[in-house]
């Protein structure tokens, strides 16, 4: 049987790593994006241009699709009003096709006073917006996973990751290696302070093999990725070791920030987030390593190399944001 893979939002970070890993392991993948690729897809990969909210267009598009996955990320600052309509879209495609719908996790979810380890069962706490928003879509999943749903069951698997790397419009672009030319490196808080980060290529990765094993999942699975945990003290020091000159250490703006939050509703989006680089935290990646075995894991001077082969490649100012 032809392995087949929707891949909502396709022009994104993971979406287009996505759509790369399960072309390139030998899945039939089907691209939604709602304008043309930014750049060339594998051949055979076929575009859907449409939005994701059209789940009649996607549905019959997709009928044998065996996985969705779902790596549409609206804009920070419409997450109140996009979510919602954009997790009964995608549940509403998932129960048309009968497919197991695959969703990316961050760690949002543990609120503002996030412990330094993050297992599959540690209590989620909603005290922050994107916190609430992320744990509403995640119950939702899981409700429409039970056997009594309203419409019938919906398979789904979630599976936890920090913040990206491996493309434009992450925190290392955006802020971090921003100041590199002038040897300045930026850091996001405490220099001491543990971070998950996810090597794009990597997780993707774990999405092929997570997919290609999900009949051992329950209906409704949890898995933490747990890829590269790094302060800010380490990445700074890789990054000079690829560049082979020491660094300055910079503090990120967040003063500046909160001033003119009030003026700008993503400057507001970005300052609630703050907590996350004031805490340390770690994703305990136990399970995924049980059902995998091995997981994708580059050593981190091949990411910071490619991290820096990418800030080269995307031009001052104009970052590409998913």
């Amino acid at each position: 049987m032809t392995k087949t893979v929707l891949v909502l939002g396709a022009n994104g970070r993971l979406g287009r790593a996505a759509t790369l890993a399960f072309a390139a392991a030998g899945w039939q993948v089907l691209a939604q994006l709602r304008r043309a690729p930014r750049a060339p897809l594998p051949p055979g990969v076929r575009l859907l241009q449409c939005d994701a909210l059209d789940v009649a267009t996607l549905s019959a598009a997709a009928q044998g699709t065996q996985v969705i996955v779902h790596a549409l990320s609206p804009d920070y600052t419409r997450w109140a009003s996009l979510l919602p309509a954009i997790t009964t879209a995608t549940l509403a495609l998932a129960r048309a096709t009968g497919a197991t719908l695959m969703l990316p996790g961050n760690v949002y979810n543990f609120g503002r006073q996030l412990p330094p380890v993050l297992r599959e069962d540690t209590p989620f706490a909603a005290d922050h917006p994107k916190a609430a928003q992320r744990i509403a879509l995640e119950a939702a999943l899981a409700a429409s996973a039970q056997p009594a749903a309203s419409g019938g069951p919906v398979r789904s698997i979630v599976i936890r990751a920090g913040d990206f790397l491996g493309d434009s419009g992450t925190w290392i672009d955006l802020a971090m290696a921003k100041g590199l030319a002038r040897g300045r490196f930026t850091q996001m808080g405490p220099a001491d302070l543990a971070h998950a980060w996810a090597w794009l290529p990597d997780l993707a990765q774990v999405f092929v093999q997570v997919a290609e094993r999900r009949a051992a999942l329950p209906a409704h699975a949890v898995l933490h990725f747990a890829g590269h945990t790094l302060t800010g003290a380490q990445l700074q020091q890789a990054f000079e070791t690829a560049l082979g000159r020491p660094l300055r250490s910079a503090r990120f703006p967040w003063p500046l920030l909160r001033l003119a939050a009030p003026f700008s509703p993503m400057l507001r989006a970005l300052v609630e987030m703050r907590h996350l680089w004031q805490r340390p935290h770690r994703l305990d990646g136990q399970g995924l390593q049980a059902l995998l075995g091995t997981v994708p894991h580059t050593p981190l001077p091949l990411v910071v190399g490619r991290c820096l082969a990418l800030l080269q490649a995307t031009p001052a100012g104009q970052p590409k944001l998913a």
